[in-house]
């Protein structure tokens, strides 16, 4: 890429984030598209436009994540108070159900925007049949890497927090090391009020490993030193023992640069189901048992019916 073509990306980048934090509410955005909703965890993903906002580029889509916040035991005695108003809905002996409605301190949702949004970002969120590949390490060569390299997927958002030009003040711990260290943060999907909700993701500061098929012996000493490190700054910071933490990678993970989710084990995170999440655990005894373990394992995973990547699998004929 050209200094040029340098100064462009970079200009567009920041108009895109000034767009961002220029938000305060959400009026003239005109939803186009339900992509999901989810009863369990009281979601739905929207996308949209701002078609109102002269400042927004009315040609580009938005996806908005709207998601009930958890109850906190700090504020349910606010909750039930006389701020609560109720309407009745049913009453049957000592039974009653109501529509509660409460103070608007109390009756935040989370809400997270995307935007511009890519065509990868809708495909991600919309709903879709769920597929199980299982991948040789030849299939990872031949099909799944250049894949990836012909996407070009970016990453510069992550890059963006290890050089702390981005979300510096969220980083809770780091190790310098350009080897063995990362950093530690509240993945976006912790509102960061209830620790059984913890969910944190420690991103290496390396920048030559994609995923879980890089790994190999050499390796080992930044793995566990993410291992080690992150128990300790979560117990030390949030008070949770390493028995009731939950620490993996993902396969397929969700970007292309090496990450370990640390979750407490009272969160149903999503991915955390088989042939999605590896425990990190395991991943250092199997490359401690076989030095390039990763090398020869044949990996299942889910793939949604629209990724390009179970495409590029059924065209090899491979599904």
């Amino acid at each position: 890429m050209s200094s040029d073509q340098e100064k462009i990306a970079k200009k567009r980048k920041l108009d895109e984030e000034t767009e961002q934090k220029g938000l305060k509410s959400f009026d003239g955005f005109t939803v186009t598209k339900v992509l999901n909703e989810n009863a369990s965890s009281k979601s739905i993903f929207l996308m949209g436009k701002f078609s109102k906002d002269e400042t927004v580029n009315k040609d580009k889509d938005a996806v908005v994540i709207l998601e009930k916040t958890p109850f906190s035991e700090e504020t349910v005695g606010s909750l039930l108070s006389s701020k609560m108003e109720l309407s009745l809905q049913m009453q049957n002996d000592i039974y009653g159900m109501f529509d509660g409605y409460p103070d608007k301190e109390l009756n935040g949702v989370k809400t997270t925007v995307i935007y511009p949004a890519t065509e990868r970002h809708i495909l991600k969120y919309t709903a879709q049949n769920i597929n199980l590949i299982s991948e040789t390490y030849d299939d990872y060569v031949n099909i799944t890497l250049p894949y990836l390299k012909s996407r070009q997927f970016s990453v510069q958002w992550v890059y963006n927090i290890l050089d702390k030009s981005a979300e510096a003040e969220r980083i809770v711990f780091e190790d310098e090391d350009k080897e063995k260290g990362f950093v530690l943060l509240p993945d976006m999907k912790w509102d960061q009020k209830q620790v059984e909700n913890l969910y944190l993701i420690a991103i290496c500061h390396r920048r030559d490993l994609m995923s879980l098929r890089d790994l190999n012996d050499d390796h080992l000493p930044l793995l566990k030193n993410i291992q080690q490190k992150c128990i300790k700054a979560v117990e030390e910071k949030f008070s949770v023992p390493p028995r009731q933490l939950r620490l993996y990678v993902h396969y397929q993970p969700s970007y292309y640069h090496f990450h370990v989710h640390i979750t407490h084990l009272k969160f149903d995170a999503p991915g955390t189901q088989v042939a999605k999440a590896y425990l990190l655990s395991d991943v250092i005894e199997n490359i401690e048992m076989v030095g390039n373990y990763y090398q020869k394992k044949t990996i299942t995973f889910t793939q949604r019916e629209n990724d390009g990547l179970l495409l590029k699998f059924r065209e090899a004929g491979k599904l």
